[in-house]
This record gives C-alpha cells, structure tokens and sequence, in this order.
C-alpha cells in the first residue's frame, strides 16, 4: 500500500529567472508521473544535496525522518518547505519557484549554482495513494465566493498556485509584498480576483503589506464582527504561528495570509481581533521567522 508522500529523487531540468527574486526551478525524474497534482498551495519539502556526497546518506523508507534526525550533521541534507507551483505528471516535470533571498542560508547558497543536471530529492504527494495527501491548506469554504489572500514574497508561489485553480465566479484581493517592482510575475486565472503586487524598494518589512490588507479588509468585509471578545494573541517567537480551520464558517469572505509570522500576527490581530473574523474562515501560516533560521538542516 502506498503512503500518501514519496520521496522523489530528482534532477534538474533546466532554470528560469523569472524577476531579480525568483528562480524557477523544473525538475524531472523517473518518477514524477507519480507525483499528485492537487494545485493550491500544495507544500512540499525540498531536499539539497550535500558537497562531495549529494544524497548519499538520505534515509528512505516510512521511518525516513526519524533516521536522518540522528544523522551527524555532515551526512544530514538539508531540508526546506516550498509549493509545487507547477506539476507536469505527464512528462515527469515539476516545477518549484525560489525566492533568491541574500542571506547567505542552504537554499540561497545552492540557488546561485546550481545547473542543469544536478540532483535533488522532493517530498511529495503521490498519486498512487487515494486518500488526502495533506499538505494543502488553502480550502475554500462552501458558500464562500470572495476571497482575500495575501503574503510576502516566500507566499507568492502559492497565491498565483492558488488564483491559477480559483472558478471563475469567484471575486476578492491577492495582495503580494516583493522585495521590487520587477518581482511582479504574470498570473493567469479564471477568477475575477483583483492582483496587486507591493514592492517595498528597500523598505521594512510588512510595511506595504499591512496597510493594504487593512485597506481591502475595509472593502470586503460588509459588517463588523464581535471585535476582541475571546481573542489571544500568539509569541511568534515562542511557538508556531499556524492556524487553519478543519470546518467550515458560514461565511462571506475567506482569508489566507502567509509569510513572515511577526507580520502575520499583526494581520491576524487586525482581521479576528480588530475586524471580528470568524477564525474558521481565515488561515494564517507564519512561513519563517524574522532571525530565525526554518528547521531542517
């Protein structure tokens, strides 16, 4: 019986800069025709090679996590959480888009040399399983057909992921904070959802994001909800920052908000707290930490 991932072993194809902050990345592998294709915000884990060794020492199998914990530090491949922004089963291609952050960490480092040919592995969902996969938390709720999503740029491959599958009929905001003007990609939907690229040319953080989710709150929030009652506020710097409803709210308006958790705490004390959003119809994933480096190698 087979598990709802695999672990892919992959090389890549072929490399697009797509604006100064992204590289897109298409892999392709024996395999990969078994790699489920479920759209949205689909998270998977993107495994590097080590120097001199590549993936020798990646342990396989259902126990595989378990035992690469306990790897020494120099035989441990270092892990990182992306979106599959495009699946191509048919032709055992998968493409996964980087953010070229200059900070000098595992992904940035290998996205600045990597070639055509170079292996990986990709933890993925396969398709031979027919139950849920999970790693897809974006769920539009019944009902609901006016939707704001909103994040940095570590949230843009899901957003356009994520408009790319929307029905038509569906209205709302995808509001995207990019490190440059340039870093504004072309998104083709279906939907009626209006895009709006903010860069912040050198700017804090949150600084263009913030105010325009409150500003579209504004527009697509038609009543005030019941404000701070029961609200509590999450230490990003303590735990986790992700919550995503496992039920349905009756409703308008959905939310999806990813990114920096310190931003995102502010967003989800604006929309729950402040607005009075059902907390059921809103996600928010705290994708990284400010000075904090994501666990995984």
């Amino acid at each position: 019986m087979s598990s709802p991932f695999h672990m892919f072993h992959v090389q890549v194809d072929r490399l697009e800069r797509l604006s100064p902050s992204f590289l897109r990345v298409t892999f392709t592998g024996d395999d990969l025709c078994h790699f489920a294709d479920n759209g949205y915000d689909q998270r998977i884990k993107l495994v590097l090679p080590l120097p001199g060794c590549g993936l020798s020492y990646l342990p396989t199998g259902p126990d595989w996590y378990a035992q690469w914990r306990q790897l020494d530090d120099a035989r441990r491949n270092p892990i990182r959480t992306y979106t599959a922004r495009q699946v191509r089963a048919h032709i055992r291609e998968l493409d996964v888009d980087v953010v070229m952050h200059p900070d000098g960490g595992p992904v940035a480092q290998w996205a600045e040399r990597v070639q055509p040919g170079d292996e990986a592995a990709i933890l993925g969902p396969d398709a031979r399983y027919d139950g849920e996969h999970g790693g897809l938390e974006f769920r539009l709720p019944a009902g609901s057909a006016t939707v704001l999503l909103a994040g940095d740029e570590t949230a843009v491959p899901a957003i356009c992921s994520v408009l790319e599958r929307l029905p038509a009929g569906v209205t709302g905001e995808a509001l995207m904070e990019v490190p440059f003007a340039d870093d504004a990609l072309p998104v083709e939907t279906s939907c009626s959802v209006r895009v709006g690229w903010l860069p912040r040319n050198g700017g804090e953080r949150g600084a263009q994001l913030v105010p325009a989710v409150r500003a579209a709150a504004g527009r697509l929030l038609t009543s005030p909800g019941p404000g701070l009652n029961g609200f509590s506020e999450v230490d990003v710097d303590a735990e986790e920052l992700w919550e995503v409803p496992q039920e349905d709210a009756a409703e308008p308006l959905y939310a999806w908000l990813a990114g920096e958790a310190g931003v995102i705490k502010t967003l989800r004390r604006h929309l729950v707290g402040e607005r009075g959003m059902d907390r059921r119809a809103v996600a928010f994933m705290g994708y990284w930490r400010e000075g904090r480096a994501e666990g995984g190698g």
